[in-house]
């Protein structure tokens, strides 16, 4: 009979990796196993390392590959063609769309130009009959090298995956003009055929706030703007939004902007456009005060430049409308001041900075594009920011129909329905 300590210990002849039942030995063994993956990767290293000393090809070619796999590069898009009327549930990039269809449009006309080429010299000469058949058959397989080409430049497009993770998206503010038309023709106050004019602002906050330092600092931010208090005393009216929103239409206001609070910070931004809506709701996160950030400078009453980066979608544009309406459409350049908001995974990241534009410096490396060449005309300047504040993030929930008394009875969009994590909205 063979004992079961014999059947439960290898032969020492089998090369398996036991694991010890000592502690300490299992401690030694890992340590062991540890040191010689790193000896043998360190070794890796200094190889690659000594090839790529004697061939700089190598290294640049291993800098594309090693790109790293973020939830950005991951990003899904959807069907274009779906059956959707303004495309607020979509995830599909207009820009690079309206890009396709006009590529196409030019393919489509250049089979024609030659057509028209082609019976003009079938009009100027005179052929037999069964040169003609030969000829519709030329034809025949031009049409087919014509499809081909088609095709074969359809697939030379940059799928979406590929636009996602184009570096010119971080670097590269949206076109409102893109704007599909019926999205534009469902909001028509946020995209005017005209220069829309000057915005002037309604700031309030929710009932027994007490944000007013924070709503005072959104006075800043926006230029053109009103902070009025609203209270909830047991003697006095309790005016609901709708209210609010008419008594500022009456009086030419074109946005009121309400400031939730929980737990004495900011927590909410309901932004109403008048007369008629929509209204947006977003949540704030990561509120920083203009006197806490390091280095930061005072704001003056200039109107400041606006930048939107990154909104691709159409709901994405439509955000942009929205913020582009809080802004006067020519800013004051002296005053060099510019407010950015940046759209990334779907949280909108505010920032207000003053520029200023200096000589570069030696140690300094040069502007370059999105391509990593050097920019023309900017080679000696180099341009400082300094932030004047408030920084914080939004983040957009939902979208109601027109103005209501009681918030999300309808709404347009609504956040929170999309369960995929690599699939943004804006």
């Amino acid at each position: 009979m063979v004992s079961r300590k014999s059947q439960a210990k290898p032969p020492p002849s089998a090369n398996l990796e036991v694991k010890p039942a000592n502690k300490l030995r299992r401690q030694l063994l890992h340590i062991k196993r540890k040191r010689l993956k790193d000896s043998t990767r360190r070794a890796e290293r200094y190889r690659i390392k000594k090839e790529e000393a004697k061939n700089p090809k190598l290294k640049q070619e291993r800098l594309k590959r090693n790109i790293p796999l973020t939830i950005d590069r991951k990003r899904v898009w959807d069907d274009a063609n779906s059956d959707v009327e303004d495309g607020l549930g979509l995830s599909v990039d207009v820009e690079r769309i309206n890009k396709q269809k006009q590529e196409e449009q030019e393919e489509w006309n250049k089979p024609l130009e030659h057509s028209d080429e082609s019976q003009d010299d079938s009009d100027d000469q005179d052929e037999v009959d069964s040169m003609l058949a030969s000829s519709d058959d030329d034809g025949e397989d031009d049409d087919e090298n014509t499809e081909r080409s088609r095709k074969s430049k359809r697939s030379s497009l940059p799928c979406s995956t590929e636009r996602a993770t184009s570096p010119t998206q971080s670097t590269k503010s949206i076109n409102l003009s893109l704007a599909p038309e019926a999205l534009a023709a469902k909001f028509p106050s946020l995209f005017p055929s005209e220069t829309p004019p000057t915005p002037k602002i309604l700031i309030t906050t929710s009932l027994n706030s007490t944000l007013h330092n924070e709503a005072k600092a959104l006075t800043d931010l926006f230029p053109n703007s009103q902070y009025i208090r609203r209270t909830a005393h047991r003697y006095s009216h309790k005016f609901s939004l709708k209210e609010i929103a008419t008594f500022a239409a009456n009086r030419n206001y074109t946005t009121v902007l309400v400031l939730q609070e929980d737990s004495k910070r900011p927590s909410g931004l309901d932004v109403i456009h008048l007369p008629k809506g929509p209204m947006f709701h977003f949540t704030i996160s990561n509120w920083v005060d203009g006197k806490r950030i390091p280095g930061h400078g005072v704001g003056t009453e200039h109107w400041p430049e606006l930048i939107l980066n990154n909104f691709r979608t159409p709901l994405g544009i439509l955000t942009g409308a929205i913020f582009r309406s809080l802004f006067p459409p020519q800013p004051d350049i002296e005053g060099r001041q510019v407010v950015t908001l940046h759209n990334q995974r779907d949280y909108i990241f505010v920032r207000r900075h003053r520029y200023i534009f200096r000589e570069k410096r030696e140690t300094e490396k040069s502007v370059v594009d999105a391509d990593g060449k050097e920019m023309k005309g900017a080679e000696g300047i180099r341009a400082g920011l300094q932030e004047l504040g408030p920084r914080f993030t939004l983040k957009l929930r939902r979208i109601d129909k027109g103005i209501q008394r009681a918030s999300g009875q309808e709404w347009e969009w609504k956040a929170g329905m999309e369960k995929q994590r690599t699939k943004f909205q804006l």
